[in-house]
């Protein structure tokens, strides 16, 4: 995908609605935990952090308060979106595959989008652009949804209203092939605005990969990485050695 238009409606033409669907709110204990697990996993300061695949900006709204957050996404959509919670963060539209800044942070974050990375190339690529964009001692943590061991199939339902307009959404999770390294997410979503309701279909195709392919990748990336399992689901935590 190269730009907003050949993302997924959800992250740009409907872009708007996107904190109807998951509610900056909901992140506040999750990005503490995650500032905690950087400042203990890492040396030295942590001053700046670079999330990769921010969206929205649900989880820079919260721990913004403690670092400097450049928040990069692919969707200019959605980068437009967190700039009216984060105003005060840089905003970079970008290819976490393919991204180099050219300077360094002291953390860098890559939360649910890294799901998006369907094969190994892809998602090795996005551990190469974390590594080049820390200093040495510096944490990145990869928080996928789940891994090959704790993925599960299932539905969930939710959403929210804001004023006219309101949000619901049925969410199907199944894995049509277990021989590969994908897994399919459908979408219904209902969408109010005023008296008129449309509903949108959306099918998203996730990457999936054993906790010992994340590791055994990180560390030929040339992170020192342990894998968590967490109340906030499966945790990579990887660290660029001094020197």
């Amino acid at each position: 995908m190269d730009d907003d238009d050949e993302l997924p409606p959800l992250y740009t033409r409907r872009a708007a609605w996107f904190h109807l669907l998951t509610a900056p709110a909901d992140y506040v204990d999750e990005a503490a935990e995650l500032v905690r697990i950087i400042r203990e996993s890492g040396s030295g300061p942590l001053a700046s952090l670079l999330e990769l695949g921010a969206g929205g900006g649900n989880m820079a709204s919260h721990y913004k308060r403690d670092v400097a957050a450049t928040l990069v996404d692919l969707s200019p959509s959605m980068l437009a979106l967190s700039r009216t919670i984060n105003p005060e963060c840089e905003h970079l539209v970008g290819d976490m595959r393919t991204l180099r800044l050219g300077r360094s942070f002291d953390a860098v974050l890559v939360h649910d989008a890294v799901m998006y990375m369907t094969s190994a190339e892809a998602l090795r690529a996005v551990m190469r652009t974390a590594l080049a964009h820390l200093r040495p001692g510096g944490v990145a943590v990869f928080a996928p949804d789940c891994t090959r061991e704790t993925f599960a199939p299932g539905t969930a339902h939710g959403g929210d209203d804001d004023g006219e307009r309101g949000l619901r959404y049925l969410e199907w999770t199944v894995d049509p092939n277990p021989e590969d390294s994908t897994y399919t997410v459908d979408f219904a979503l209902l969408l109010r605005e005023g008296d008129e309701v449309v509903c949108e279909h959306e099918r998203h195709t996730y990457g999936l990969f054993a906790r010992r392919e994340w590791l055994d990748m990180l560390e030929e990336t040339g992170f020192k990485a342990v894998a968590r399992e967490t109340e906030l689901g499966p945790l990579f935590v990887a660290v660029r050695p001094r020197g």
